[in-house]
Parts: C-alpha cells; structure tokens; sequence
C-alpha cells in the first residue's frame, strides 16, 4: 500500500537500529553474498534481538522465545545467528557503548548459540521439542538489576496484556455498540469498499483452525475492524485489526489479520513448499516456537494471503534502550539461546553443533561480521536520510 510507505520511511530514517529493523530484504541479498555452511534450519528470516519477547503459553505460563516470523524459511542456520548478532552490535552502538563493549555483546551471542546448539544435540527429540526459556529461567540469566527491571516493566505488564486490558485502550461506546478509536493514520477504518473483505478473511481462516478452535471463535462476533499499521518492516502491508465480542463486553477478543508476503529469503534460499504465505508464516512459527496463539491460522483473498493472531496474549517485550553493556551481554545470551531452540528443532543439531566445535571460532568470526555489518548498516542509514533531504524518498509526518 504505497500510501502507507513514507510512514515506513519515517521510522526507518530513526536510527540506524530502527532502519536495521526495516531492511531484512537488504540484509537478505547481503546474507547471500557469504559463505555458507549448507547446514539448514527453518529459519526465522528476521532473527534481530527486538523480535523476541515474552508471551504466554495457551497454559498461561509466560516464555521468552523469538516472536516475528514473517520471513520464515528453510535457510542456512548463520543467516539468523548473523542477523541478531548484527542486531546486537548496532543497538550497542546506539547505547553509546564503546568497540570493545560491542565486540563482547556480538561474540556472546555467537558463543551462547553454539553452547545451546551443543547441548541439544546431547538430548533426545522429545527433549528439544519441549525445551523453552520460561521467565525464572529469564530472570536467572539476567544481571540483578536488569532481572528486577524485567520484572517491574515488561512482566508485570505482560501479564495484564489481554484482549480485555486493551478494550478501554483502543475502543469506545458508540450509540451503545463498542468502536475501535480511530488514530490516522496508524488507526483509521477501512473504506466502504473493504466492508466486505474482511469478514470473508475471517470465515475462509476459521477453516485452517482444529475444530476445537473453530468452536471457541464460533462464540464471538465480529463487531468492528479498522487498519492498524504496524513494526517498521510490515508498514505498507494490508494489516487490519479486528473487534470481536462475546456474551458482553466483558469479553472481548482483538485479532489481528496480517498480509503475508513472499519471504525476503524466498529469492536466495529457494521458493517456499506453501503456496500460501499465510501457511508459510504459521507453519514455520508452529515449528519454531516453544508454544504458539491458539488462534494462529491463515487464509487468502484473491491475490492476497494473510494470518490471522490474537492482538494481545500477554506479550511483552525488554527496551534495549535501558541497557547497560553487561545487561546488554545477558539479554543476547538469553535471545541466542532461544534462537538454538527454535534452530534446534528443525535442523540437525548434532551436525551445527558439530560444525561449530568447541573452540571460540565461530564466536569471533560472528563478532567481526557484526561489527562490519554494523558499519555498512551505519552506512546505509545515512544514505537513507540523505535521499530524503534531497527529496528523493517521501516521509510522512510525525503523527
């Protein structure tokens, strides 16, 4: 949706974290211009350390685990690893965080993957598959200061993040029926012309759910939907966000449908077994995630695909912006370490870890890389302010 593109460009033009999180396609061609190790994973495509956070189980019990899988594909296991710890030197430098400081954060992030990737490859399949990093787990592996802080800012309010804790927030009685608020242009109702795409979205998707699923969305109806623009990478991409309401209004549930596009690693890694980028999306975050939303299905509408997920199901996530160089080290660990789960349960972990060996090998060859790429993503973050100065790309204003 061009429209909504300088919207894009706008937050990309941020800082350079925040164009690294809007360029998985530049990183792709780039990723692609390497080496390989011809060792291949279900990749997530977009592994940097702010698609990872906490969200809870269909259980209710909270993890921490990777979180964004709009890229997901079959790809070499490093272009991820390569991807965060990349991530991990461009946020250090955002910090104001020395060489050195960064260097330590993109080395551990390599050395907490290989550790992890060779202890699943001690344990049996079953024992892979359950693996997941809850949040005392989370908590034990951050520093004090940043465990209380976690606990404070991102749990706490986690837990409060449902689909009822959003009613107030982004709804109000109109003539007794309950609206989403209008926000343009990042909130703004569809045009009459959509009135009828996205309930067919909704009845087409409810066939991709197990019938025990189908049963429990049967109780809600659908009373409002409005577009919602997203992240940074899917500004542009047709994401709606959808009021739907049980018995009363004491039960709400926000779905969001999402666009999914081809995988920007779809022209370098090969073509994805789904015709159906809905399927892609869900099929790859199934098999990556310790546990995924109960409502996770897909659907197509003409030429477009989409997914549909909960809005809110207790997801939380850390601010980089808070911290310190040791914090920093800790929470790459904790990211590393479910990017080896989730790596782990769709490749052969006995060969990565393997290949990987026991030296600090990898480790300081993923430490240059991040700091080159941090240099080149610096690069082309300046280039991209520049094209704007010079009123060769469009950005909106600030909302």
């Amino acid at each position: 949706m061009a429209e909504l593109l300088p919207i894009r460009h706008r937050r990309m033009m941020g800082s350079p974290l925040a164009f690294f999180r809007g360029a998985a396609a530049v990183m792709a061609e780039d990723l692609a211009s390497t080496r390989e190790s011809g060792l291949r994973v279900q990749a997530c495509g977009d592994a940097h350390l702010l698609n990872f956070g906490v969200f809870a189980t269909p259980e209710r019990r909270l993890v921490f685990d990777v979180n964004d899988f709009d890229e997901t594909l079959p790809a070499p296991f490093e272009w991820d690893v390569k991807r965060l710890a990349a991530s991990v030197a461009v946020a250090g430098r955002q910090r104001g965080f020395s060489p050195k400081q960064c260097d330590a954060a993109a080395r551990a992030t390599a050395a907490a993957y290989r550790a992890r990737m060779s202890k699943c490859a001690a344990l049996g399949g079953l024992d892979v598959w359950y693996a997941s990093v809850d949040t005392d787990d989370l908590l034990a592996m951050l520093r004090s200061t940043a465990a209380r802080r976690l606990e404070t800012n991102v749990l706490s309010r986690a837990r409060h993040a449902t689909s009822l804790g959003a009613l107030e927030k982004l709804t109000q009685t109109i003539d007794g029926q309950r609206r989403i608020i209008d926000a343009p242009p990042l909130i703004e109702h569809l045009p009459s012309t959509h009135a009828e795409t996205v309930p067919l979205v909704l009845r087409r998707y409810r066939t991709s759910l197990p019938n025990d699923r189908r049963v429990l969305l049967e109780r809600y109806r659908v009373v409002d939907w409005a577009r919602k623009v997203v992240g940074v990478g899917s500004v542009g991409t047709d994401d709606v966000l959808v009021l739907a309401l049980g018995d009363t209004d004491s039960d709400p549930l926000f779905l969001q449908v999402k666009e999914a596009q081809a995988s920007v690693l779809e022209r370098f890694a090969g073509r994805s077994a789904y015709s159906n980028h809905g399927q892609r999306v869900v099929w790859g975050q199934r098999l990556m995630q310790t546990a995924s939303d109960i409502f996770l299905g897909w659907t197509r509408i003409d030429e477009r695909d989409y997914y549909v997920r909960q809005l809110r199901d207790m997801k939380g996530s850390v601010s980089v912006e808070e911290l310190a160089p040791g914090e920093l080290i800790d929470y790459a660990r904790v990211c590393a370490i479910a990017l080896g789960h989730a790596h782990a349960r769709s490749g052969d972990s006995v060969e990565i870890a393997a290949y990987l060996g026991r030296s600090d090998s990898f480790d300081r060859s993923i430490g240059q890389f991040a700091a080159a790429y941090a240099d080149q993503t610096e690069r082309d973050h300046a280039a991209l302010v520049h094209a704007v100065d010079a009123g060769r790309v469009e950005v909106a204003p600030e909302p």
